[in-house]
């Protein structure tokens, strides 16, 4: 074994003993670095004279060979663990990852709804909650459900802030509510119609059963005394697969980009639907302009003479 392995395993035992590594990230350290000591050793490099350029050829060339920027990204977490441990141990006087920056992350565009499939869901939870062969349990959560989607859609109101309104938020005359979100950040909440009248018939439905009074909208019995994200999610899901909808396109946070994007393509202006969000910086909502970019290029297409021509 040359220096560099007797390096690499004196790293993996200080791994195991120190930092209590499990076999499998130890497995996973060691191809990392026993590659990237043959990637050395193939331009007659040792680990204790690779420099920064060095490494940074090293993370090119796994790009070209098609290495995901997460898979890329790892092997460098390794390298820079590696070269901490060898200046820690004197056997280097220096940290040449320290000005190596990893692969820069896509942004990835929010997973959206059309208009017509959030439709169908609207229109699934109402008409379940209409059924008349529903148990009293059964309608209340049919009910529930369907004053949720209701209000995210009409809200664009984060998950967390949806399950946790207080009851005394929403009337029956309420056109808007004040609401302290993330960061404590107040701001003023619009309501639709058919949002404030499914939240109507789901109270409504709770006085009948004679329920207890509550502090919040969507009362649970767990610890946080209101409903958890877990089960909105789960019975939101499921009413998706019942309307052959495939469930992992559908989950409260894609209600929410729903109701940006949508308003963003029927003309809404981005300073308001930051608002709407609750978002503390513009840079935020700006994910959705994929949207307006396409509602451009449609506007073009539809309305410019150029545009309209064919072949």
């Amino acid at each position: 074994m040359n220096a560099d392995g007797r390096h690499v395993e004196a790293f993996l035992e200080m791994m195991s003993a120190e930092r209590g590594a499990s076999v499998n990230t130890l497995a996973a350290y060691r191809r990392d670095l026993d590659d990237y000591v043959r990637y050395l050793a193939d331009r007659s490099t040792e680990v204790a004279f690779a420099g920064a350029r060095t490494i940074r050829a090293y993370l090119a060339g796994l790009d070209d060979q098609g290495l995901a920027p997460p898979t890329v990204a790892r092997r460098l977490s390794a390298i820079r663990q590696f070269h901490l441990f060898l200046y820690g141990e004197g056997i280097r006087g220096d940290d040449p990852t320290g000005t190596v920056a990893g692969p820069k992350k896509a942004a990835r565009l929010p997973k959206v709804l059309r208009e017509a499939e959030v439709t169908r869901l609207l229109d699934a939870a109402a008409a379940a909650a209409r059924r008349d062969d529903l148990s009293t349990t059964a309608r209340l959560r049919a009910l529930r459900l369907h004053a949720l989607l209701e209000l995210i859609y009409a809200t664009g109101l984060r998950v967390s802030e949806l399950v946790s309104l207080p009851a005394a938020a929403i009337t029956a005359d309420s056109r808007v509510f004040a609401l302290r979100g993330k960061g404590g950040h107040e701001r003023v909440v619009p309501l639709t119609d058919a949002s404030r009248d499914a939240v109507a018939a789901y109270l409504a439905a709770r006085r009948d059963t004679g329920a207890r009074e509550s502090r919040w909208l969507f009362p649970a019995g767990g610890k946080a005394g209101h409903l958890t994200r877990q089960v909105f999610a789960r019975d939101l899901k499921s009413l998706a697969v019942s309307i052959d909808i495939d469930a992992a396109r559908v989950s409260p946070h894609v209600l929410r980009h729903a109701f940006a994007s949508h308003l963003l393509q029927n003309g809404a202006d981005l300073r308001v639907v930051q608002q709407l969000l609750g978002h503390a910086d513009i840079s935020t909502t700006q994910i959705y302009t994929h949207v307006l970019e396409e509602r451009l290029r449609t506007l073009v297409e539809d309305h410019h003479p150029l545009g309209r021509q064919s072949g």
